[in-house]
């Protein structure tokens, strides 16, 4: 029998960890007894929010595309805790625009669909490929596991939605790229998933208009309601502790399929 994980002594670095998706989890993870690197943006609440979970949380000011910040941010890992078990990508950007608006004679801007694609596909990829070489040093258990990453993409990825070109095609991609990496990091022990989100209360919806959150939320089967940030993340959880789960993408979406 394959021992049961706990979350208990480990340490995660979690991108977009000072607010939505990843400052859920990086409470979660100090509150089961981690400890948890907060990777966000220098102007991000990542150091009050660092400050507030005690000696148990960090925080490292960098930018997902930056090879050096990122490095730098899993250096705090191992320099303040002494390892690194988890890498949680939550950081990602989105536009809302048309691929060609005829009424204004203007196409979608090449520039913002780059950005939206450099930001959640390479920033992933680019805190993966760091993230994994601090896993590898770890000291394998009787599985053989040394680490694990998680994703973030989005049931956008599968249903994307008018004027979302940027952003499912850069959710795709990170659907695309969870097997091969798996499959890639598997003799290492370290293991890959991805979760795509549906409608979560995230500050991006908490700034529309009570009406609209309302419609939204009655578009959710079941549970007919928006999703917690705190559901992500006991997800995340879950995924640490089951080490059988690798190289799959599961939609936490209460059962919605979004319509055009």
């Amino acid at each position: 029998m394959a021992a049961i994980r706990s979350l208990k002594g480990m340490v995660g670095l979690v991108t977009g960890g000072a607010s939505g998706l990843g400052r859920a989890t990086v409470e979660r993870l100090v509150s089961q007894g981690a400890r948890a690197v907060i990777l966000d943006l220098p102007s991000s609440d990542g150091a009050s929010l660092a400050h507030s979970l005690g000696e148990s949380c960090a925080f490292a000011p960098a930018d997902v595309t930056s090879e050096e910040q990122v490095q730098a941010a899993v250096g705090v890992a191992r320099e303040r805790f002494g390892r690194l078990d988890l890498a949680v990508n939550c950081a990602g950007i989105a536009v809302a625009v048309k691929t060609y608006n005829h009424k204004k004679n203007q196409p979608h801007s090449l520039e913002d669909f780059t950005r939206v694609i450099t930001v959640n596909i390479a920033g992933t990829f680019n805190v993966i490929r760091l993230a994994v070489g601090e896993m590898g040093r770890n000291e394998p258990d009787a599985d053989g596991h040394r680490g694990l990453v998680v994703n973030t993409a989005s049931v956008a990825a599968f249903d994307g939605q008018v004027g979302q070109a940027a952003y499912s095609a850069s959710k795709g991609g990170i659907v695309g790229m969870t097997l091969p990496i798996a499959r890639d990091l598997a003799p290492m022990g370290i293991r890959v998933v991805t979760i795509a989100p549906g409608l979560f209360s995230t500050p991006l919806l908490a700034g529309l208009p009570e009406k609209v959150r309302t419609f939204l939320a009655r578009q959710v089967p079941f549970p007919s309601r928006l999703g917690d940030p705190a559901e992500f993340a006991h997800l995340v959880q879950a995924l640490a502790e089951n080490p059988m789960i690798n190289g799959e993408v599961i939609r936490l979406d209460g059962g919605i399929r979004m319509q055009p």
